[in-house]
């Protein structure tokens, strides 16, 4: 034991002024991208032939098409889909804010009914000898921050799509720049969501730490019980966001390519297409505000995981208030750390050319990695005591500072380890997606059964890194080294989250090109900056799923050790029966979201075959589709299906925990980790593959390529099916579930006391 380095007043100061220069850079990033106007200044400015302060000529110039209506044209193309998804998102919320509030009362009255709505304090869990707080303040408190918690989530994923559909038309007008300026504005625009989110997360769960330390005092078990509730309401609500932003982008995506591509052979993102709109707005509802809500919420259970371990622990024992927000640190080091990193994209190295794009959010990774590594060193070494004590399932286990720094650390690499294997097995610039792409000579079926076997192949390399990060991480410092793993896996958030949003802006790029009727080789430029997207936002979803293991797992070690079970033992009934049930739940998830992407499909392409049938002069582009009905079509559907799969993931534990008791819950959520990890990896690796393989058929940019293609051919046609397959696998159901794995997750720790207490009612019974 001993002192830390770093005191106690300056962890005060650094968490919040790190969060605030992440929000301060965010901001920064904005304002950049909102120089980019959308508006004809180039020829009537007088700025001496001049574009925007730029002396290269447009492409339109070049070509003879008239810049004044090419923009008008993307302005109003972003205004439809930017109003499309603010409409949608706000209807969401409004649903979902019912559910917030009678969830929210639900948590009050479970945890306050443990001692009998008493007021008086009472002996603590963990050390009888003490008294804390009575449960009526854990059932108050815990009902607060998970209020906040759920709102911060809203907030992020909202902030995320208007940032989004405000960069989309400017990274269109940039590319007749060059791929270059392009890449930049939709690189700095996803910037400013991944450090807003990974900020803001920080700010609001530090403010709340302190302001629930005035009440509490020195019981500090009480009020990092109080603060898991942070972490349950940001998951809740990025379920919600995920499924029923996966069930709206997907309807949309898979009515368009289905009907449009293949019955009608036109260009994908093609005005004459009903779909387009609703498809683009997809993008920012489903992969923009749901992967944000998602990636909050891994952030904010890691957070709480690693304090509620702590806090009983020799930091909470002995009131450490540095080593006690170890974990805040590392994230506040970690916004420090991507806005170095992102530098080197925007501002230390151009992107000149298409094969420079990808390397170039290859390097984000890999620096943001080795500078973070050397961030958490330093952390260690000032905030953590030489040798302190973490709990261990009753017992305080003795642990040195550099075993802490190598959970950590092993649980970053281990999330760049994911991200490479991902990016193999998704990008069309290595030979698993090539295989993919040549597979469809044969037609659609063995385009699936190539696309499914790589799915499943691409689960083998992260589930040994994940294996290694956790016997390391538990070998080290218990369940505690696991949770701080989750947290290294995350502490890079800003620099993961700019890359992922990056890939629905430039994907809504194309699209708005494509439909202002913009130059073939603008085309070409977003169709480059799509396909690097593609590829990373599947990184995105590796590190999403790698890091919802670890979280999973060090929430499930604090939910036993909190329900008092001293060993989880498979071969008892109790437990087993847990165990396949929980094993069970990923697939029955899988498919009530999958079925509700196919039924909102389904109307989806009846609508776009009724507008190509019946509207005259609709496919020789003399007269506009019904845009609007679609987007009401996938807006309704979404709504509407996303609510079982939601109650399906919030009732299990209830009812589990409430009937059976809180062994066989405990049978359910490792059940559910063990085999959710799995299919989540395999479907959005599949989804993923099968996009890239189309689009590698399409760009025709090697000479294997060009025999397969071109569009409107039979190979290219076999492709598009593939893709639509995989489609809800990638952005529906796999993502969806290492949701679920958290959130069983965080819930029972919420509710554990409430089980322990009142739990297991039909043994009690029989």
């Amino acid at each position: 034991m001993g002192a830390t380095i770093l005191p106690d007043l300056g962890t005060e100061i650094l968490i919040p002024v790190c969060a605030l220069i992440g929000i301060g850079f965010a901001l920064v990033q904005w304002v950049i991208v909102s120089k980019v106007t959308v508006s004809i200044d180039s020829k009537s400015s007088g700025d001496g032939g001049k574009n925007n302060g730029y002396s290269e000529a447009f492409i339109e110039e070049e070509e003879g098409i008239n810049d004044h209506s090419v923009v008008h044209k993307c302005a109003e193309i972003q205004n439809a889909i930017s109003e499309g998804a603010t409409s949608f998102l706000f209807t969401e919320y409004q649903y979902v804010g019912v559910f917030m509030v009678a969830f929210a009362i639900l948590i009050f009255l479970f945890l306050g009914s443990v001692e009998g709505f008493s007021t008086k304090n009472q002996a603590c869990t963990y050390d009888s000898s003490r008294m804390c707080k009575p449960a009526l303040a854990t059932a108050v408190f815990s009902t607060i921050s998970f209020l906040l918690g759920a709102v911060t989530s809203v907030i992020s994923g909202f902030l995320g799509m208007k940032i989004a559909t405000y960069a989309n038309v400017r990274t269109t007008l940039e590319a007749r720049k060059g791929v270059g300026k392009a890449f930049i504005v939709a690189f700095r625009s996803g910037a400013v969501m991944g450090f807003l989110l990974a900020a803001n997360g920080l700010l609001v769960l530090y403010i709340i730490i302190n302001l629930f330390k005035l009440y509490y005092g020195d019981d500090w078990e009480g009020l990092f019980e109080a603060i898991t509730g942070y972490g349950l309401g940001g998951s809740s609500m990025a379920l919600f966001g995920r499924v029923g932003g996966g069930i709206y982008t997907k309807a949309a995506d898979v009515g368009a390519d289905l009907v449009g591509k293949v019955e009608r052979n036109i260009p994908e993102d093609d005005p004459r297409n009903p779909a387009v709109i609703a498809d683009n707005v997809g993008d920012n509802v489903g992969d923009i505000a749901g992967m944000g809500s998602d990636l909050f919420g891994s952030y904010a259970e890691s957070s709480c995981a690693a304090l509620v371990v702590a806090s009983i622990s020799s930091f909470g024992v002995n009131h450490e208030f540095t080593a006690m927000l170890y974990p805040l640190l590392i994230s506040s080091v970690g916004i420090l750390v991507c806005l170095l990193t992102t530098l080197f994209a925007t501002d230390f190295f151009e992107v000149k050319a298409v094969k420079e794009i990808e390397p170039a959010l290859k390097k984000q990774l890999v620096i943001s990695t080795v500078l973070m590594t050397i961030g958490i060193a330093l952390v260690s070494w000032i905030a953590l005591p030489s040798t302190f004590t973490i709990f261990n399932f009753g017992i305080q286990k003795e642990v040195q500072s550099w075993q802490l720094f190598l959970c950590v650390g092993v649980g970053l690499w281990a999330g760049l380890i994911i991200g490479f294997v991902t990016e193999y097995y998704t990008s069309n610039a290595y030979s698993p997606v090539q295989d993919v792409a040549d597979s469809c000579r044969t037609g659609a079926a063995t385009n699936i059964i190539f696309g499914l076997a790589l799915g499943y192949k691409s689960v083998i390399i992260p589930i040994f890194a994940i294996a290694i990060s956790i016997f390391v991480s538990f070998s080290f410092a218990a369940m505690y080294g696991i949770a701080v793993a989750a947290l290294g896996m995350l502490s890079t958030i800003a620099t993961g989250l700019a890359i992922d949003a990056y890939g629905p802006i430039s994907d809504n790029a194309g699209g708005i090109a494509e439909m202002a009727g913009m130059s073939h080789r603008i085309r070409e430029r977003t169709d480059a900056l799509d396909a690097a997207g593609n590829t990373t936002a599947a990184i995105g979803k590796g590190f999403a799923i790698g890091s919802a293991a670890l979280v999973s797992l060090a929430l499930f070690g604090a939910f036993v050790s909190r329900a008092g079970i001293s060993t989880v033992d498979v071969l008892t009934p109790k437990v087993f029966i847990g165990l396949l049930v929980g094993a069970m739940l990923p697939y029955w998830f899988s498919a009530m979201t999958m079925k509700s992407v196919g039924s909102a499909a389904l109307k989806m392409v009846e609508e776009v075959r009724r507008q190509f049938n019946t509207i005259p002069g609709l496919m020789e582009g003399t007269a506009k589709p019904d845009y609007a009905n679609c987007v009401k079509i996938s807006t309704d559907a979404s709504i509407k299906e996303m609510i079982p799969p939601g109650a399906l993931v919030m009732l299990t534990p209830l009812i589990v925990g409430i009937l059976f008791g809180v062994e066989t819950l405990s049978g359910v959520l490792a059940g559910s980790l063990v085999s959710g990890v799995q299919i989540a990896i395999s479907a959005s690796n599949t989804g993923g593959a099968w996009d890239n393989a189309k689009k590698y058929i399409e760009a025709g940019a090697s000479e294997h390529a060009r025999t397969l293609g071109p569009k409107g051919s039979d190979s290219h046609k076999a492709a598009v099916i593939g893709d639509t397959v995989g489609d809800p696998l990638k952005d529906t159901s796999g993502p969806s579930l290492n949701i679920l794995i958290k959130l069983m997750a965080v819930e029972s720790l919420v509710f554990a006391p409430f089980f322990a207490t009142h739990g297991g009612l039909l043994f009690k019974i029989f």
